[in-house]
């Protein structure tokens, strides 16, 4: 019988000595990454010899309003010099600011809650010498945190913990999937090549 819980992209679901990666999930080093937002779910092994399947079914619910201190996945639509903009979907106001909450099944930017990230809360250490561009790119997912209701339009965000920033990033060449080399660098699983990211510690 199948299990299943939820999960968010960045998160360690089980180490590739007990699981096999299925779809919705990569590999990195030894342990199996979300690669999805959405409902986990391990099969049973078929035989003695096979290992449980371990995959990703996208998540189609949506999620209520964002208040301060909840924890959001946002995905980058903008970036400028001195902030980004990003379309977010927040964990509900009952919920622990450490626990995820999935994207709404709408694709459209326009009709999502909106963010705005400051260059100064993007990281808490030299915030004089934050590049935005070499923190986060269009298209990228992240981790971060609701610091501001802000105005009707806009809430305030920031990354600046480890546990925030790119949990899913697509290399800005050719869009192979990355994964994290380390707080400051994401890695294309197919080149190698790397490219600078303000990365999120995986969960």
């Amino acid at each position: 019988m199948a299990t299943s819980t939820i999960a968010c992209p960045g998160q360690v679901l089980a180490p590739i000595s007990t699981h096999i990666s299925g779809s919705g999930t990569h590999v990195y080093e030894t342990n199996i990454i979300a690669s999805l937002i959405g409902t986990t779910v391990t099969q049973p092994a078929a035989s003695k010899n096979t290992k449980p399947t371990i995959s990703i079914v996208p998540q189609t619910t949506h999620s209520p309003l964002p208040n301060v201190s909840s924890t959001v996945i946002a995905r980058v639509i903008r970036v400028q010099a001195r902030q980004l903009i990003a379309s977010i979907l927040p964990v509900p106001p009952t919920t622990s600011a450490s626990t995820l909450m999935p994207y709404p099944t709408t694709t459209d930017d326009s009709v999502q809650y909106q963010a705005i990230l400051r260059r100064e809360d993007v990281r808490a250490f030299e915030k004089d010498k934050i590049n935005m561009n070499e923190s986060y790119r269009v298209g990228d997912i992240i981790r971060a945190v609701v610091i501001s209701l802000g105005d009707e339009r806009n809430y305030y965000i920031s990354t600046a913990g480890d546990e925030f920033g790119v949990v899913v990033a697509r290399s800005s060449e050719v869009g192979n999937a990355m994964v994290p080399a380390s707080w400051r660098e994401m890695r294309d699983v197919i080149t190698g090549k790397g490219e600078p990211r303000k990365v999120a510690k995986p969960s």
